[in-house]
């Protein structure tokens, strides 16, 4: 755990909360809790975990015109990931192969096996073509299927450790040291719309970025405290009670914290 009353800041907060301080008076990054996705000495990119917008999941699917056979995500609702982007969707969720998400409990099997054969087939044009252009890729933004928007900063930095396996999704991010994953693309929907998809998610509107520098300078200033993010916390904590619960996870509570005051 980090307290941010202190001269000195870790060299990566990726995969941490910033919880906000409670004298962070800002209407969305007040009592937020952020998801570092990624930090470096370039700058951070974040997703707010805590704040919902005024969609559900349910309506997401119906403003992007596909069916949502994942009726238990219907009434989650999509969050305020953070004021940029906010027409963009990112979606955040446990990392999966392609070979894991053929395999996943929610895929049904005449699915699955349109899935493995689909597969099979990549795999075989893989291996003839392996210089393959990556623009013939279909990469579609989750919110719009006929723009692509460019990738948050630094979403492809020396930071994140490369994985064994390919990412199941056209555009993820994949978050060194957190075995999850942040997906833009719409292929994320589209398998959700076939049943599919990771068993855990976390939908977003925008997300949250700090230039070089930046987020040191405002830890410093006692905005933030920071803590190894929990999963638990992201994916299975009531909207409500997330910030407390992240307050929790450095033995406090918000009421003990004074504007101003830092934790060392």
């Amino acid at each position: 755990m980090h307290g941010m009353n202190s001269d000195f800041a870790p060299t990566d907060l990726t995969h941490h909360f910033l919880i906000a301080m409670p004298g962070l008076k800002d209407e969305l990054f007040g009592k937020s809790v952020v998801f570092l996705c990624e930090h470096s000495p370039r700058g951070a990119m974040g997703l707010i975990i805590n704040k919902p917008s005024h969609l559900t999941v349910g309506e997401l699917f119906e403003k992007v015109d596909l069916p949502l056979r994942r009726s238990e995500l219907a009434p989650q609702p999509v969050l305020l990931g953070g004021p940029l982007q906010t027409d963009r969707g990112f979606v955040l969720h446990p990392a999966m192969g392609a070979v894991q998400a053929v395999g996943s409990d929610h895929t049904p099997p005449a699915v699955a096996r349109a899935l493995r054969e689909a597969l099979a087939g990549l795999e075989s044009d893989d291996a003839a073509q392996p210089e393959r252009d990556a623009s013939a890729r279909n990469e579609q933004p989750v919110d719009d299927p006929n723009v692509q928007p460019d990738a948050p900063p630094d979403a492809q930095s020396e930071a994140s450790a490369p994985s064994a396996l390919p990412s199941a999704y056209a555009a993820s991010l994949k978050i060194a040291g957190s075995g999850l994953e942040m997906t833009s693309s719409r292929d994320v929907l589209e398998a959700m719309a076939c049943g599919a998809g990771p068993s855990k998610m976390l939908f977003t509107l925008g997300y949250a970025s700090w230039g070089e520098g930046q987020l040191e300078s405002e830890i410093g200033e006692n905005s933030w405290l920071t803590v190894d993010a929990d999963p638990a916390l992201i994916f299975d904590t009531p909207l409500a009670q997330r910030y407390e619960k992240a307050m929790a996870l450095l033995g406090l509570q918000s009421w003990m914290l004074a504007p101003g005051a830092g934790h060392a």
